[in-house]
Formats: C-alpha cells, structure tokens, sequence
C-alpha cells in the first residue's frame, strides 16, 4: 500500500510540474502565430468597420497580426457557432454583439453570451434613424414621422436588417416607446445590402449605423432623423440631430460591441488578451476613429462590466421577442 502511494504522488508530482511547465511557456510563447478573429456579419457594416482597425492595433501590440474572417448569415449564427467550436487555444477569437443573447432567445443556438470567454467590451453602436431622400415619401423630421405612423400605423416602410438582428431589434424597441406601426422590411445582414433599402430610396425610412449612414448622409441620400439610444446624448459627428430622449421617449435597447473567445480558455492566455483587449479599448487614436468615423461610444469594460450589461439586455430582448412572437427560451 505504502509503495502505491509513492508511487501515485510521483505521478501526480510528473503531472503538476507538466502543467506548470505548459502554463509557463503557453505565457512565455503565446502568440506565436496569426490570430483569426471572426465577424458574424458582412465586410461593411459598422461591426466590420468598427473591428478592423481596433485589430490592426491588437496585432501591433500582440506582436503578430490578427484576421479579420467574415462570416455571415442565419442572424449571425453562422459566426458565433464558428467562435464557440474552435480551438480554445486564443488563435480564434471574436468580435460579438447582442445579437449573441439574441440566437438563443430565438432558438438559433443551444447558447449564449455565458457560454463564451469574455476578453472585453469596446464600444456601444448607435442606431440612427434616417430618411430617404430618394423615395417617393419623403420625411424631414423625427415628428413629422411620428405623426404620420401614428395616423396611418403601418404605412411607412422601415429598413431595419433581419428579424431579430440588431437594428430589427431597435426598430421593435422604437414602436413599442413611440405607440408607432411600421411596414418593416427585411433584408439579409445589417451591412450594404440593409443600407442600399434606405440610401437608394425603396423604402421611406431607416434604422442603420452610423459606421454605414456617414457617407450616405453625406451624399445626401439619407436625412437623419434621431438617435435611438438610451439617455440624453447627442452624437460629436451629428451635434443637430436630436435623440429620442428629447421627445419625451426612452430606449431601453442598447446594443454592444465586445470581444470573446471560445469557452474554457486557459487563463494565462485570457489574462493576457483582457489586457490587451483594454489597452486597445482605450487607444486615444481609436477611440477617436470609433467616435468620428462611427458615432459609436467608445468604451473600455471588463469581462465583468460587460456580462451585466448583457444580461440586464437579455431580458430586454425577451420582452422583444416575446411581443413578436419570436421567443424560443423562455
């Protein structure tokens, strides 16, 4: 008995110093090669313009250069399935939002945000609401297309993504405050192809992102209406457009750009990208980018600032698709 016990701590003892030895040189060596991090949406919408130059400066910092992969469709799905599946070895990673939370709720996937490693959140999308000045109706002002939905619920087309994507989820969250109906119209990702319903004047109005609108308002083929975000803030790149606070309304809806790998992570590797993923976040260079070029709140969260967010927005989400008839998990 004596011998079988020595011999069960000389093995435990082989397998300690193994892991440590491991710890130590996946801390010491990591990365030593490219890093793929996987968008869940097209090349352009505001995600993708957000994230490519956040991981330009990542590789920078790392020491080896990160990837943008694009991987589109099934309401973002696709991406976040690929993200979940890989290798937990911190060589694919992802850039996320609350469409996350929003599969499951939908059925589109067996888990959540919870079920991800989270390295950090790094900015908060602003939905902006926009007219066309290319379709037949044309609106040029947030009241007069209140007033017009309320009289005639129903009337007004919308360009707002897919259905349960993000900008769907606002443009649901924005009947729901303003007692309003819209003609709701789908369309494949949030990107250009969401964006050319509004820009080319089929549909009246629209909720896009600002990383997309920019240009398209400054050709003069959107005229922007509002900002749905929560609070009383005004866009630095728009300081005229109002938001919806100032009409007496409150979104509760707040979407979220973060960072996260696939679960069970070692933590030497996710201590590392946490830090790095903070001081990228709080780059004076980018966050100037994310807030000129997109309208976006630029931020810097922990894992743990980031999760409370998302869980407070999952319920928010419930209620959404409850309403719609969209809810699978209850």
């Amino acid at each position: 008995m004596k011998k079988l016990f020595i011999a069960f701590l000389s093995v435990l003892l082989v397998v300690c110093v193994v892991n440590v030895k491991n710890s130590i040189e996946a801390t010491e060596k990591y990365p030593t090669k490219p890093i793929v991090l996987i968008v869940p949406l097209e090349a352009g919408g505001g995600l993708d313009i957000v994230i490519r130059p956040f991981c330009e400066k990542l590789g920078a910092l790392l020491g080896q250069s990160v990837v943008v992969v694009n991987k589109p469709g099934a309401g973002s799905s696709i991406g976040y399935r690929a993200m979940h599946d890989a290798k937990p070895d911190g060589y694919t990673l992802g850039a996320a939002m609350l469409t996350l939370p929003a599969n499951k709720l939908q059925g589109l996937l067996p888990y959540d945000h919870s079920d991800y490693t989270h390295l950090g959140a790094t900015s908060i999308p602003t939905p902006l609401l926009v007219a066309s000045t290319r379709s037949k109706r044309t609106f040029k002002t947030f009241k007069e297309v209140i007033e017009f939905a309320k009289s005639r619920p129903g009337d007004i087309s919308m360009a707002a993504g897919g259905k349960g994507g993000g900008w769907w989820n606002a443009a649901k969250e924005f009947e729901t405050i303003t007692g309003t109906k819209f003609n709701i119209v789908l369309s494949v990702g949030t990107g250009a192809s969401h964006l050319a319903q509004v820009s080319g004047g089929h549909v009246e109005v629209g909720i896009v992102d600002m990383a997309g609108g920019k240009p398209q308002v400054e050709a003069g083929n959107l005229i922007p209406l509002a900002t749905l975000v929560p609070g009383n803030r005004r866009l630095s790149i728009l300081p005229n457009v109002p938001c919806v606070t100032e009409f007496g309304y409150n979104m509760r809806y707040a979407s979220l750009g973060f960072i996260v790998g696939p679960p069970n992570m070692p933590k030497e590797i996710t201590d590392i990208l946490v830090k790095a993923v903070g001081i990228v976040s709080k780059d004076p260079e980018y966050t100037k980018f994310v807030e000129e070029r997109t309208g976006s709140l630029s931020i810097s969260w922990s894992p743990e600032e980031t999760i409370a967010h998302l869980d407070k927005q999952r319920d928010i989400l419930r209620d959404i698709f409850d309403k719609a008839g969209l809810l699978k998990e209850k």
